[in-house]
C-alpha cells in the first residue's frame, strides 16, 4: 500500500521536481529522480527520460581506473545479463570527462553508458558530490529508479565487490511488489 502511495505521489510531481535543486540533499525513496542531460563516453547526450519505462541502476563513482571503481564497474559488467533480464539498465556517472570514460569502458569492456558530469552538477542534485574547492569527485552512491522515474531505493554505503549482487537481489524483490 505504501509503495502504491509513493508511486502515485511520484506521478503527481513533475520529473526532477522537489529536491532536484537542493544542494546536498539526497533524494528520498518515492521522490522523482532529479532530471539530467549528460554526454556519454562517445559524447552522445543522454537524458534520464531515455530510460523511462525501465528500471535504472544509476551509480555515482569517484574516478575511472581506480581499484574500487574498477571493481564496482566490472561487477556490474559481470552481472549485466541478470540485470537486463530483470528489465534494468545500468548507468555510471563520475566527474571524469567523456574521453576518460571511453578509455575506461573500452579497457574493461563495459556494456553500459558512463556519463560525464564534469562540473559535478548532477552529482550535486543527487547529494552525491564531494567538493574540496580545488577538486570535486562523486561519492559512491547508487539510486535504483523505477520505470516511472521515481527513486525506489537509495544506497549510500556500497561494497564494490558485492554491490551488483545486492542490486540484483533487491530488483527481484522490488519487482514482486511493484505494479
Amino acid at each position: 500500500m505504501i509503495s502504491r502511495l509513493r508511486r502515485a505521489l511520484c506521478l503527481l510531481l513533475p520529473l526532477g521536481g522537489a529536491g532536484a535543486a537542493a544542494a546536498a540533499a539526497v533524494p528520498a525513496m518515492g521522490q522523482p529522480a532529479p532530471d539530467f542531460t549528460l554526454p556519454d563516453q562517445s559524447g552522445k547526450p543522454r537524458r534520464l527520460a531515455d530510460w523511462r519505462g525501465k528500471w535504472l541502476v544509476l551509480y555515482f563513482y569517484p574516478k575511472n581506473d581506480t581499484p574500487g571503481c574498477t571493481e564496482e564497474a566490472c561487477t556490474f559488467r559481470d552481472d549485466w545479463e541478470q540485470l537486463t533480464a530483470l528489465g534494468a539498465e545500468v548507468v555510471g556517472i563520475s566527474v571524469d570527462d567523456s574521453a576518460s570514460h571511453a578509455a575506461f569502458a573500452q579497457k574493461y569492456k563495459l556494456p553500459f553508458p558512463l556519463l560525464a558530469d564534469t562540473q559535478g552538477e548532477v552529482a550535486q542534485r543527487y547529494g552525491a558530490i564531494s567538493d574540496w574547492k580545488l577538486f570535486k569527485f562523486a561519492k559512491r552512491y547508487t539510486f535504483l529508479i523505477d520505470p516511472q522515474g521515481c527513486i525506489a531505493k537509495v544506497y549510500l554505503s556500497v561494497s564494490t565487490s558485492r554491490h551488483s549482487a545486492e542490486i540484483v537481489a533487491d530488483l527481484k524483490q522490488l519487482k514482486q511488489t511493484w505494479r
